[in-house]
């Protein structure tokens, strides 16, 4: 009887040094996992984008660029303000230099005769390295589509501009649950004219949120950006879908850019209406 205690004994600490071992190894793949995801995460530089759209004049904006030239900025997050067309040299001037300036459109050609456009070479005159293309109210008040967006893009990267491009679905499109679809088609027009990567950003914004007050909800921003994210890994490549930053923008304030900014595949914001108020500040050091 004693014997077989015994082999019952040894029996049980094998048992439990076997699922000890299963546990440790499940451990350490989780914490390698993990360790992985935070290196990705700290390798995109956080990226807040203001714009200013229709808004603003030299006495208003001299103010932000104030407060923004005299804020506490933290150091690991780049800051781009989109200027009105006629303030763009006023911003570029007046702005520190650790801040950027954004275009808020350009034209597909250098240039002609397209009364009222802008070209990239003329936004780079002005001392200017970024332009926005692809917002929501370019594509649903002015009528702009994905192929046209697709060769604004081609042509501001051709002319070394870096672009900030916008993808968004509309209320009707998420209740029909057709958002998947309707950013995979905007984001593979984008994609297609774009040879360097690291002078886009990707800006997420919820047609249903921008200028509404109504915000996706962290979990909601998260899992479009890893959508997004897998769709670059199976489209573009691994290394792209690692390194392209794909930030939020949608009703962001200071209230919930801590929240928002804390999802991993969230990289940043592009900010409208907050970005004229001094809580533009509270939102560029969401990461601090």
């Amino acid at each position: 009887m004693g014997g077989v205690k015994e082999l019952r004994t040894l029996s049980a600490r094998k048992l439990l040094l076997l699922k000890l071992s299963q546990v440790h190894h499940l451990l350490t793949v989780f914490l390698f996992r993990f360790s992985c995801c935070l290196f990705i995460m700290s390798s995109r530089k956080f990226f807040v984008g203001g714009n200013w759209k229709m808004n603003g004049d030299k006495r208003s904006l001299g103010d932000l660029i104030s407060t923004l030239n005299t804020a506490s900025l933290h150091d690991e997050t780049e800051v781009v303000c989109g200027a009105p067309t006629i303030y763009l040299d006023f911003a570029r001037s007046h702005l520190d230099a650790r801040i950027g300036v954004a275009a808020q459109n350009c034209y597909k050609v250098a240039k002609g005769a397209f009364t009222g456009e802008i070209s990239p070479a003329m936004i780079k005159d002005c001392g200017v390295e970024w332009v926005i293309l692809g917002h929501s109210e370019r594509r649903h008040v002015f009528g702009e589509n994905d192929e046209l967006i697709g060769q604004k893009v081609a042509h501001a990267l051709e002319s070394d501009l870096g672009v900030i491009a916008c993808i968004g679905e509309k209320l009707e499109e998420r209740e029909a649950g057709t958002t998947e679809e309707v950013l995979y088609g905007q984001t593979k027009d984008i994609a297609d004219n774009v040879n360097d990567w690291s002078k886009v950003v990707l800006a997420y914004e919820p047609v249903w949120a921008i200028g509404t007050g109504k915000t996706a909800s962290p979990e909601q921003a998260q899992e479009v950006h890893e959508k997004l994210r897998e769709w670059m890994r199976t489209n573009v490549s691994e290394a792209v879908a690692d390194s392209v930053r794909i930030i939020y923008g949608g009703s962001v304030t200071g209230a919930n850019c801590h929240e928002l900014g804390s999802q991993k595949d969230v990289d940043g914001f592009l900010v409208g209406g907050a970005s004229l108020k001094p809580e533009f500040v509270d939102i560029i050091n969401a990461r601090a």
